[in-house]
């Protein structure tokens, strides 16, 4: 963990971080709708964005692991597309945090494309155990993030 990222501010549930990634040609089928597998790896860049940000660095003895992934298609996202990947922190608890997930494209504000919940779980590699979130950690996340509205 990087100290020069620390900040004040505590991650809070209702905080957002949003990233927009473009998309590329190949990741589309036949149809030219992206395929399935790819919307989960735009949210794994977003959060991974996310990670770096904060200062995380692997390998370490802890850190976050994602213990749950979902998606709800709720429309075909299609070539040539920017997607705005949007983190929001539903839920903060001892060793896990919970993030709702919306993807949308930048330029269209229809609403969005899929809708996914991730969580992500404080672990202890070595003992393989959660553990609880070490303040520091929740406030270099915090930094990443902008406060609820």
């Amino acid at each position: 963990m990087n100290p020069d990222n620390m900040s004040a501010r505590i991650l809070a549930v209702g905080d957002i971080h949003q990233i927009e990634l473009p998309l590329r040609w190949g990741d589309s089928d036949a149809l030219n709708h992206l395929n399935n597998t790819l919307y989960f790896r735009l949210m794994e860049e977003a959060r991974m964005q996310i990670l770096y940000g904060a200062g995380f660095q692997l390998p370490a003895d802890e850190g976050p692991i994602l213990a749950h992934a979902s998606c709800d298609f709720l429309r075909p996202l299609t070539y040539p597309a920017t997607v705005r990947v949007t983190h929001k922190v539903t839920r903060i608890g001892r060793s896990s945090a919970d993030f709702e997930l919306l993807l949308e494209k930048a330029d269209d504000p229809a609403g969005p494309y899929a809708r996914g919940r991730n969580v992500l779980v404080w672990l202890d590699y070595v003992a393989s155990a959660s553990t609880p979130w070490p303040p520091e950690v929740l406030s270099q996340m915090g930094a990443m993030f902008q406060p609820a509205a």
